[in-house]
């Protein structure tokens, strides 16, 4: 092949990440069956490159090697070339990105990976240079390296696929405790103390969060915490959490001038961002925000997930509904560009407001990041308005004056980069997001907005086998649902129901379920496959057990089986919800960092979920009361519904007078007339 022949195919992908790619002079293709019959007829290697359209370093290395001519050439003779968008397929950057952490002891984006023609996998790594640097090989040295083992070793290269494709498969099981499915749940195990002590271990007790630099927000163990200190008042379990939460709030990582998180800080502070805006990090962390103001009522965390809502409405969400995936880190090839600020600039849109405002924000003229300014407060607003003795209403009226001037400036500026393909499960995790956010401060146009868009959601991704797809854009939506998308679809059902009482949200939860358990559920170990069985396309079925950016699919489904067990009376959602704990309980003990979600689980299981049951003429205020106090397990109804379709509602009468019925664990309790009284029974059953 000459240097020009080429057929890029990505031209006719939707996702924006491979239409990054889609005029390289690389022989890209899709991962798709044409790619592998390719690889099989010519007896070429596979090379998988694995990304995602906000990825600094996948950049980096298109701009490097994938746009360089010489290098295109060279992997179009010698490879199938095959680009992946991560989010896309989560299922086949599970299997790589595992690949290249057993051969290399780490991963990350970019990811390439090398196959044989049948899609096992033998040798990997992430960013390589296009010459020797920063102690790794070139990338051109690597195609060169791999190319001549298979010519010239073609048995070892087949022999080191086998093996790593089989340590891949059983990976998994090491973290998969072998049950007795007549064993009795020991609860003893599930010792909230232990579980605090392994977290306390990894606290930053000067900048919050966990570990050091580079540092994720991890709200799975942020909210683990909040759950810990819920059920046993341990006081350090939630100063930490919200200490946490509220460094992020004022830090570099929060944008303070349009609202929304960056997915993670580059140093322990969390001053500097690495300034991409993902949806799935800003819909985990207003959930936490709203936990957190549920117990602590404070003002600046409502302020926090008011402006956070905001931004996803401005930039993040669709005209016709749903929401976009993320927002690049660059604008104009540098990173951050479009968020920082010399002083100067300040100055200039400011006036004599700038001298105030810089204080506050942390604004000199020698910068905090590369000789520019990252907003960030140092301080809480009140502190300052001590300092200036003025009402905090003044100085907050005074701040957003001026970040309105200062924002109508920035959108002068060339900006990111949006990936505007929708994901289900990314998007459910929003509208729960919205719901909690509307639950906690009382503002019902969260949850109308969080049932507008699920009812989008339904539109774009239902199948006709009553199933999900996986990707929406151009109106069109591909690729099988995953786990993750039915877990958190499940799951936003089933709080929309929490709080609107429409029985058609856990009706469609329910369907859900079913065919979740028919499509994805392994019952050898009583867990969920990541993929369903109607998918075909890729060497093995994985199981996801840790949370990663986002919750465990099969954690997410376990506490929904929970809840649909109790709520439909379904003794098999309870059975295979209690063996799903069963198979995790020894690790989300040993390890609550990584099985944060799980350990959530086994803490409701151990002390029970909330059953409550209001009658009465007032019945919807006092919902909407409860739903403002903090409970990691909690199913509220009202008398009303049809008594037919929830055994929760048998012989409780609609009266006049206010009822108010909890069970927990097994336990009914005698009704109380108003929530003082069911405040004090929960403290004492709890």
């Amino acid at each position: 092949m000459s240097e020009h022949e080429f057929t890029n195919e990505l031209i006719h992908e939707t996702s924006p990440y491979l239409l990054q790619h889609a005029h390289n002079p690389v022989d890209w293709h899709a991962w798709n069956s044409d790619a592998f019959k390719k690889a099989k007829s010519e007896n070429k290697l596979i090379l998988v490159s694995i990304g995602y359209s906000t990825c600094h370093w996948c950049h980096v290395m298109e701009r490097e090697s994938f746009e360089d001519q010489s290098v295109a050439s060279l992997m179009n003779e010698l490879f199938v070339n095959i680009k992946v968008d991560r989010e896309e397929r989560p299922d086949v950057d599970m299997i790589y990105m595992e690949a290249v952490q057993l051969l290399t002891g780490s991963g990350g984006w970019p990811l390439n990976c090398f196959l044989l023609p049948d899609g096992r996998p033998f040798y990997g790594g992430t960013y390589f240079p296009p010459d020797e640097r920063f102690g790794r090989a070139s990338w051109r040295q690597v195609l060169l390296n791999i190319s001549k083992a298979y010519q010239t070793q073609p048995n070892l290269v087949i022999q080191q696929a086998e093996k790593l494709t089989n340590s891949i498969q059983g990976n998994e099981e090491r973290f998969i405790s072998k049950i007795d499915p007549a064993a009795q749940t020991d609860r003893s195990k599930n010792d909230h103390s232990k579980i605090f002590l392994k977290l306390k271990d990894q606290f930053d007790k000067q900048d919050g969060g966990f570990g050091g630099a580079p540092k994720f927000p991890q709200t799975k163990s942020l909210d683990l915490l909040l759950s810990i200190y819920h059920y046993t008042g341990n006081q350090e379990a939630l100063t930490h959490a919200e200490f946490s939460l509220k460094k992020m709030m004022r830090g570099g990582i929060y944008d303070h001038l349009r609202g929304g998180f960056a997915r993670y800080a580059t140093d322990s502070a969390w001053l500097i961002p690495h300034f991409e805006k993902m949806l799935y990090d800003n819909a985990l962390l207003i959930r936490s925000l709203s936990d957190l103001f549920r117990i602590t009522k404070d003002p600046e965390v409502k302020r926090i997930i008011h402006e956070t809502l905001e931004f996803i409405h401005a930039e993040m969400t669709h005209p016709d509904g749903g929401f976009f995936s993320a927002l690049d880190a660059d604008s104009e090839g540098v990173e951050g560009k479009f968020y920082v600020w010399k002083k100067g600039e300040i100055d200039k849109v400011l006036g004599e407001d700038s001298t105030l405002f810089c204080e506050i924000y942390d604004v000199t003229e020698e910068g905090n990041w590369e000789e520019t300014n990252i907003l960030n407060l140092k301080e809480s607003v009140n502190f300052y308005c001590k300092l200036q003795n003025l009402n905090e209403n003044e100085i907050l009226n005074f701040l957003q004056s001026c970040k309105d001037r200062l924002l109508s400036k920035r959108h002068e500026r060339i900006r990111p980069q949006l990936d505007d393909k929708i994901l289900v499960g990314w998007n459910a995790l929003m509208v729960t997001a919205l719901t909690e956010a509307g639950l906690a401060t009382g503002e019902s146009n969260y949850i109308s907005q969080a049932e507008f868009h699920i009812g989008k959601l339904k539109l774009y991704f239902s199948k006709e086998d009553g199933g999900l797809f996986h990707t929406y854009k151009n109106e069109t939506a591909t690729i099988e649902g995953m786990l993750d998308d039915y877990a958190c679809l499940i799951e936003a059902n089933i709080l929309l129901f929490g709080a609107t009482q429409n029985e058609d949200y856990l009706f469609e939860a329910k369907r859900l379920a079913d065919f979740s358990i028919k499509n994805f559920y392994d019952e050898t170990d009583g867990l969920f496959f990541f993929t369903s069985v109607l998918q075909d396309d890729i060497i093995l079925r994985k199981k996801e057990l840790f949370d990663n950016a986002t919750p465990s699919g099969n954690a997410v489904m376990c506490r929904n089986l929970l809840n649909l067990g109790i709520v439909f009376d379904i003794e098999s959602y309870s059975q295979i919800a209690l063996q799903m704990l069963k198979a995790i309980d020894r690790s989300a003990n040993l390890y609550p960092a990584s099985f944060g979600y799980w350990a959530k689980n086994l803490l409701l299981a151990q002390y029970g979920i909330e059953e409550i049951v209001i009658s009465g003429l007032q019945k919807q205020q006092l919902i909407s009361q409860i739903h403002q106090t903090y409970s990691p397990g909690r199913i509220l109804m009202q008398v009303g519904l049809k008594k037919e379709n929830w055994p929760l509602l048998i012989n409780k009468e609609n009266s006049e007078e206010t009822l108010i019925y909890l069970c927990k664990d097994f336990n009914c309790f005698k009704p109380v007339s108003n929530l003082e009284e069911l405040a004090e029974l929960l403290k004492n059953y709890s």
